[in-house]
């Protein structure tokens, strides 16, 4: 870990923790993603496929916690894998997360310079990616505290909206707000074209999406060194998390698919305009716009914070020069954030100039890392019981998975048949053409040159 002089400043309450974590989970996913999920499994294969989305982010921060509570890290997910699975995938895992992120950076600052074209047609959209670029770099090298607020206020802005959506649309449903589209439809649209439209392989298919819609949950563990009291404030926050985005995307979910009928051309373009529009909100079309900038500018905030971490991790283990884990007066890792910065630059370039080559690998590389990191938390937690039970009663651990060994054994399984159900969707299969090999090359490096440099973290769990 850092010296005395050099750490990371405790200041993250557990509100900050949840909102952290929802700005990494709420993003266009939900907004732009949602009705296209709908009309290819249905609205009732969709909920389905977000129960099990929502339970399986269940049981993986089940796991977290039980880690994160007794050794509250910074970039805790590298150095879990490190300890309990292998020193190589501790590295794999790194640097698929810190992938995961920054490449996501790149196509959330055109995202963002698209959504500001609507309203400023005349600026190009490389100036907004450098205006963007300049403020989340402002917000998380300044203080962590003004992180904090800035992701409490942006992640508090989408919580709201998606709540408001969810009540006027139930409203619109019962009958108690009129619809120019239809009049209380109730629950009729959600099987108007049967219950599984296109058959049950096809909510299999939309499983893969509903479970990385849930992503980003597990920022909770990367922040757990820069929480106060974590004992108290990560079981809190996993819990306060999981409650909100379970009930706003299925929510979500229950009021498109009840008010939109599934054979609807719109749900594919613009099913929060329709509904609003419908039910007599003014300015429909520019609030949803403003809602999903707010959504991306979140995202990419919690994501850079993410990132950084794991550069500041890897550095402390041995494995990038030590200068990526020196931290400012502040406590900030500067030179992470900027490193990562640049790469999610790089990423928006390639997305312009090789985006059928270079990009397409980093986008799946990145989708590969989202199941390859749960699947590592749950063999983590799973081997951490184990070597802890060894040398201490169970009752010192202050937060305790529920239903060990049951609970890890299903993130491990799930996650393995996540990985199998990928290859069976053409969309993702080659998420595992370019994750798979990825894997191994890190494996591989961190054999070669790395295995007799790296520090030795074995005190971790004493």
């Amino acid at each position: 870990m850092a010296d005395k002089d050099n750490q990371f400043m405790r200041k993250m309450s557990s509100k900050h923790l949840v909102t952290l974590s929802l700005g990494g989970v709420i993003g266009t996913g939900i907004f732009l993603s949602s009705g296209y999920l709908i009309q290819e499994a249905g609205a009732i294969g969709t909920i389905i496929a977000y129960v099990v989305g929502g339970f399986l982010a269940t049981l993986v921060m089940m796991c977290l916690g039980e880690l994160s509570v007794y050794h509250p890290n910074t970039a805790s997910l590298h150095l879990y894998a490190s300890k309990y699975i292998h020193p190589s995938l501790g590295f794999t895992v790194a640097w698929l997360y810190w992938l995961t992120w920054t490449v996501a950076l790149g196509s959330q600052f055109i995202t963002m310079g698209v959504c500001l074209q609507k309203w400023f047609p005349q600026t190009p959209i490389w100036v907004w990616c450098a205006v963007f670029s300049i403020l989340i770099l402002l917000l998380n090298m300044l203080d962590i505290k003004i992180f904090s607020v800035s992701e409490f206020w942006m992640s508090l802005t989408k919580i709201v909206a998606l709540g408001i959506f969810i009540i006027l649309g139930a409203m619109a449903i019962t009958g108690l707000l009129p619809s120019h589209a239809s009049s209380a439809p109730l629950f009729t649209n959600l099987v108007s074209n049967g219950v599984f439209p296109h058959g049950v392989g096809a909510v299999f298919i939309v499983l893969l999406s509903a479970n990385f819609a849930f992503s980003g949950t597990e920022l909770i563990g990367v922040a757990a060194g820069e929480t106060s009291n974590p004992e108290k404030n990560i079981p809190k926050a996993i819990k306060s998390t999981l409650f909100l985005l379970i009930t706003l995307f299925i929510g979500t979910i229950v009021v498109i698919g009840a008010l939109i009928p599934g054979s609807s051309k719109i749900l594919t373009e613009s099913p929060f305009v329709s509904i609003l529009q419908n039910i007599g909100i003014p300015y429909a079309s520019d609030i949803m716009n403003f809602i999903i900038f707010i959504a991306i500018l979140s995202g990419a905030n919690s994501g850079l914070y993410a990132a950084s971490r794991m550069l500041w991790s890897l550095s402390e283990d041995g494995t990038l020069p030590k200068v990526f884990s020196k931290l400012s007066k502040n406590g900030l890792p500067i030179y992470g954030l900027l490193l990562t910065l640049a790469g999610g630059l790089l990423s928006l370039f390639s997305s312009i100039y090789a985006e059928s080559t270079v990009y397409l690998a980093l986008v799946s590389i990145s989708g590969f890392a989202v199941v390859a990191v749960w699947l590592s938390i749950g063999i983590s937690q799973l081997r951490f019981r184990k070597v802890f039970l060894a040398s201490h009663p169970l009752s010192d651990l202050t937060y305790r998975t529920p239903g060990y060994p049951v609970v890890p054994w299903l993130v491990i399984i799930l996650c393995v048949v996540s990985m199998i159900g990928i290859y069976f969707d053409p969309n993702q299969r080659i998420a595992l053409y370019f994750g798979i090999p990825f894997t191994l090359v890190s494996i591989i490096v961190y054999q070669v040159f790395y295995r007799r440099r790296t520090h030795d973290i074995s005190t971790l769990a004493d």
